[in-house]
């Protein structure tokens, strides 16, 4: 039973601050969280990458 890593990048900049464990269900649509990005300096949205 292998966990799937998943990164989150920033809406804004595109870059990729965050990782994340996902599990093996299926979901419709990807994950969406506020974080604060170093780049751009505020608080952005980030969203699930592969």
């Amino acid at each position: 039973m292998a966990t799937r890593k998943a990164a989150l990048a920033c809406s804004v900049c595109g870059s990729r601050n965050y990782s994340i464990t996902a599990g093996d269900h299926k979901r419709a649509e990807r994950l969406e969280v506020k974080k604060f990005c170093k780049h751009c300096g505020k608080y952005t949205i980030h969203r699930e990458t592969k």
